[in-house]
């Protein structure tokens, strides 16, 4: 009889992962595998003509210019996730606490973060303008007579893209961080302030320990997630200018879409996933330190 139940209860648990795993394996593992093939193949869309090419957009990766700079341009926004984490857990510690209209300012400060990323690009265009944004018009009005250019010169705009960026996070970081501090033991905390510990010991030596598997996962997510994003680089610069804004994943996009080169995108597809695979690696190898369960 419990042999019995147990199959079905197996069987149960398949159909229930079923769907998911289809998915998975339609798109995810299968266009893996066909991406991986492409990479040794000169293929572009729409032409017939597939010829074998070995390890030559491997090589030709190693000297391309403009994957190094998507490389570096993506380790300057890959900076913002750091940030955003910090100021979502000051904000989620703030508004843990027993304050007026908290729940208003909750979703206030979460609502980024499921708002359409083309409403955030063309706000963030407007807001940054040179000339006539408001933002440069706050500098000029307390004595900055030269402001940035933010998104139109080559040398802010991936920079004003991280402030961008920490802001559009700041509130899924602060939401997952307020879920945690419910964990926190407050007979802890009253006893940390019994002995005289004043409120920022309290907050850097007892609670940030305490919620430190939540910063492991979302410094692991939170990279992930910024190094594949390209829709909102896309949406406000394109890249530009000069490519001073062009992340690898968008150049991946850029080869793949705009010059139909699927063999060579294919390549820079893979390139990333390596990113991605050493960062993870060297989070998960340096977590044992700082991460306390």
């Amino acid at each position: 009889m419990t042999n019995n139940w147990m199959k079905k209860q197996r069987m149960l648990g398949y159909l229930f992962i079923g769907p998911n795993m289809l998915g998975v394996l339609l798109f995810f593992l299968i266009p893996a595998v066909f991406s991986f093939g492409l990479m040794f193949t000169n293929y572009k869309f729409m032409n017939p003509k597939v010829d074998f090419v070995g390890f030559d957009n491997i090589a030709r990766l190693m000297k391309d210019p403009m994957f190094y700079l998507s490389l570096k341009n993506t380790v300057i926004f890959l900076a913002a996730v750091p940030v955003s984490i910090g100021l979502g857990f000051i904000v989620a510690v703030a508004l843990n606490q027993k304050i007026y209209l908290k729940k208003l300012l909750r979703g206030m400060y979460f609502m980024p973060y499921i708002t359409s990323g083309v409403a955030v690009a063309f706000v963030w265009m407007l807001l940054f303008h040179p000339k006539q944004g408001p933002i440069n018009g706050l500098l000029r009005s307390i004595g900055i007579d030269n402001p940035p250019g933010w998104l139109s010169t080559t040398t802010s705009s991936m920079f004003a893209i991280d402030i961008i960026w920490i802001w559009f996070m700041l509130g899924y970081n602060m939401i997952i961080y307020l879920a945690a501090l419910q964990e926190v033991s407050q007979e802890l905390l009253e006893a940390a302030k019994i002995d005289g510990a004043k409120r920022g010991q309290i907050v850097w030596r007892i609670i940030w320990p305490l919620v430190s598997p939540t910063t492991f996962l979302l410094l692991i997510t939170g990279l992930i997630m910024t190094i594949k994003t390209f829709g909102i680089i896309q949406a406000i610069t394109q890249g530009g200018p000069g490519n001073s804004t062009t992340i690898l994943s968008l150049y991946v996009y850029q080869n793949a879409f705009r010059y139909y080169d699927m063999g060579y995108a294919s390549t820079l597809s893979w390139a990333l996933f390596v990113v991605i695979l050493l960062i993870t690696l060297i989070q998960w190898i340096g977590q044992k330190r700082w991460v306390h369960y």
